[in-house]
C-alpha cells in the first residue's frame, strides 16, 4: 500500500492548495469594496482573476478528495487532478507576471490613473496623505478638502507631493500580491509531483497483486 508517509506529503500539499485558493478567493471579495486607494491599486479585472484563480484551486482541490478516494487500481481521477495543476499553473504564472510587470512602470502608470480619478477622488486622496498634485502642485492637483484649500497654498508648497506616498502603498501592496501568487505555485508544483509518486505507488501495488494473483495468490518469497 501507498506509504503513511507518501500520503501525509501528498495531504499536506493538498491543504495548502485549499488554503491558497482560499486566501485568493476571500482577499479578492475583501478587496473589491469600496476604497479609493485600493480599487486604484486593483482593477476590477485584477480582482476578477484573483476570484477565478480562488475557484480554480478550489475546484482541484476537490478534484483531489475524489481522485484519492477511488479504489487503488483506478487513478483516473489523480490524471485528472494533475491536467487541472497544469491549468492553475499556467494562472498563476500568467497573474503573477502581469502583476509584476505593472510594478516596472509604477509611477507612470498610477500617474495616469491619478488624472483619470475624479476630483473628489483626489481630493480624498490628498487629505488623506496631506499631499497636492501627483508630482507637482500643478499636476492634477485638486482644489478643496481640508489640505489644498486653495492656490495660494499649493503654489507655496516645496513638497508634499502624492506620488510617494501613492506609489509606495502600491509598491508594498502589488510586491505582497505577486509575491504570494508565485508562492502558489510551489505548492502547485510540489503537489503534481507528490500525486505522480501516488499514482506511481498505486500502479506499482497494482502490478503486483495481478501477479500475486496469477501465482495463486501465494505472495512472494
Amino acid at each position: 500500500m501507498v506509504s503513511r508517509l507518501l500520503i501525509g506529503i501528498w495531504a499536506a500539499f493538498d491543504f495548502l492548495l485549499l488554503c491558497a485558493g482560499i486566501v485568493s478567493l476571500v482577499l479578492s471579495i475583501v478587496w473589491s469594496a469600496p476604497d479609493i486607494l485600493m480599487n486604484m491599486v486593483l482593477s476590477r479585472a485584477d480582482l476578477t482573476a484573483g476570484t477565478i484563480l480562488g475557484i480554480a484551486l478550489l475546484i482541484t482541490f476537490a478534484l483531489s478528495i475524489g481522485g484519492i478516494i477511488q479504489r487503488k487500481h483506478v487513478n483516473t481521477g489523480l490524471y485528472l487532478l494533475n491536467y487541472a495543476l497544469l491549468v492553475d499553473a499556467i494562472g498563476v504564472v500568467i497573474i503573477g507576471t502581469f502583476v509584476w510587470w505593472f510594478t516596472l512602470k509604477e509611477m507612470n502608470n498610477f500617474h495616469n490613473l491619478w488624472l483619470a480619478e475624479s476630483v473628489n477622488n483626489r481630493i480624498a486622496l490628498q487629505d488623506k496623505f496631506k499631499c497636492c498634485g501627483f508630482f507637482d502642485g500643478t499636476d492634477g492637483v485638486a482644489i478643496g478638502g481640508t489640505f489644498c484649500v486653495n492656490d495660494q497654498f499649493v503654489n507655496n508648497l516645496t513638497a508634499s507631493f502624492c506620488v510617494t506616498p501613492i506609489t509606495q502603498f502600491a509598491d508594498g501592496t502589488l510586491n505582497s500580491i505577486f509575491t504570494t501568487v508565485y508562492a502558489f505555485m510551489a505548492i502547485i508544483i510540489c503537489f503534481f509531483l507528490a500525486t505522480l509518486c501516488v499514482i506511481k505507488r498505486r500502479q506499482e501495488e497494482e502490478r503486483f497483486r495481478k501477479i500475486d494473483e496469477k501465482r495463486g495468490g501465494k505472495g512472494f518469497v
